[in-house]
């Protein structure tokens, strides 16, 4: 590696680097050198898991792997801040294990257990240590946030490997630790409400939303009200923010104890799920254009009860039995299952006038792009409820696996 970092120096102390930032070049200065703190070692200290269990399956090595460019579109980071998210606390006990080894070895030419030892963490901020030959939005010495895959290494580790699609350049306005907070939610939150939901800035101006947490309201139709369910934790945070981003009307579903914190995000309605009479409170507002759902459970069975019907109304949820159904029938059944489950809960609710839609989590550099520049405008603030040091990893695993969050749990890694 530092062979590497040498010989990339060199040739840009030769000349002034030139950064085509996906839309536009943009001249930078030669970088200076950057030095590891092993330059010349092969491992690096990470926490990793051996087999999929409780927390104390989570292993602290010094001895992991340095991650090594295998594709001419990889980039290598080194990782200041990382975060811990319910999908890692999920992954450690072996959800989604199926689905997730079969993108890893579509083949079937590994053994079992060949994924291990495997390290955790999506969320990423640091700083470019090498880039792959046609890498040409990134140069070392870049500052930037991605979300890295759930079927790739993770980023609780000194240095991690993503493709260069999936990076964006860090926002200006944020510290590595507040960056960490934000990709995996954001990107998350994004593909429900703008990917799947059909909302943006243009579409929402002006109208009512109110959020539940997991729903939003489709491009086709005019949005006037729309629910977030499960909006005091990650998604919901950034959901709520970046709605009223785009001047929507805001509605937010969470504990009586959280409702201060969505407040000051920008919810314009408040309903405590725990007041007893929270379906009441719901039917005396108009109906909803748009149902964010992150709860999932039986929250499907009425919410969708509030959509204003016959108007291109939708809910969308996050709670989906995807990777679920491949872990208890197998790739083929549960992608039959899968199929069946949700074609008929689409026609279902179609013929009861409203869009019923699933959305995932989508790693996209280019949505990055877009999300930076809401926080660098200010519109858009990390929260984080608890930071932790890179030795205290399982502590932070049992605050997430505890729930009922406020934000963010951020694990500094420098």
């Amino acid at each position: 590696m530092e062979l590497l970092l040498k010989t990339c120096v060199l040739r840009r102390n030769a000349c002034t680097a030139v950064c085509f930032w996906r839309s536009h070049a943009v001249q930078k200065p030669s970088v200076k050198k950057i030095s590891t703190t092993s330059p010349r070692s092969t491992v690096m200290p990470a926490w990793v898991i051996d087999k999929y269990g409780k927390n104390e399956v989570l292993r602290f090595t010094q001895n992991m792997m340095i991650p090594v460019i295998h594709y001419p579109n990889e980039v290598i980071i080194k990782v200041h801040a990382a975060s811990v998210n319910p999908i890692d606390v999920n992954m450690r006990s072996g959800y989604g294990a199926t689905a997730l080894n079969m993108k890893r070895d579509p083949l079937h030419i590994k053994t079992k257990g060949e994924e291990f030892p495997l390290t955790l963490g999506r969320d990423v901020s640091g700083v470019v240590m090498e880039c792959g030959l046609d890498v040409r939005y990134f140069k070392p010495g870049d500052e930037v946030w991605a979300a890295v895959p759930p079927w790739k290494q993770g980023t609780l580790s000194e240095f991690v490997v993503v493709s260069g699609n999936e990076v964006s350049l860090k926002p200006k306005s944020l510290t590595h630790t507040q960056a960490a907070s934000l990709p995996y939610v954001a990107l998350t939150a994004w593909s429900a409400i703008h990917k799947v939901g059909g909302l943006n800035d243009k579409n929402c101006t002006g109208k009512r939303v109110q959020i539940p947490l997991t729903s939003k309201k489709s491009s086709t139709c005019e949005l006037r009200n729309v629910l977030i369910l499960g909006a005091s934790g990650g998604v919901g945070t950034f959901a709520i923010q970046v709605m009223k981003a785009w001047a929507a009307h805001v509605t937010a579903v969470c504990s009586q104890d959280a409702s201060e914190l969505v407040r000051k995000l920008g919810a314009d309605d408040v309903i405590d799920y725990r007041s007893g009479n929270m379906e009441e409170q719901l039917k005396s507002l108009k109906p909803f254009d748009f149902i964010l759902d992150n709860v999932g459970g039986s929250t499907e069975t009425w919410a969708l009860n509030f959509l204003k019907k016959w108007s291109g109304a939708t809910y969308v949820t996050l709670v989906t039995p995807f990777l679920l159904n491949m872990d208890r029938l197998g790739i083929a059944d549960g992608m039959l299952q899968t199929g069946v489950t949700m074609g008929s809960k689409t026609l279902k609710h179609f013929w009861q006038g409203v869009h019923y839609r699933w959305a995932f989590f989508m790693a996209s550099g280019l949505y990055l792009d877009d999300i930076a520049k809401l926080v660098d405008e200010g519109k858009i603030q990390p929260v984080i409820e608890k930071t932790f040091p890179f030795s205290k990893v399982p502590e932070a695993f049992l605050k997430v696996e505890r729930g009922h969050a406020r934000g963010k749990t951020v694990i500094n890694v420098i």
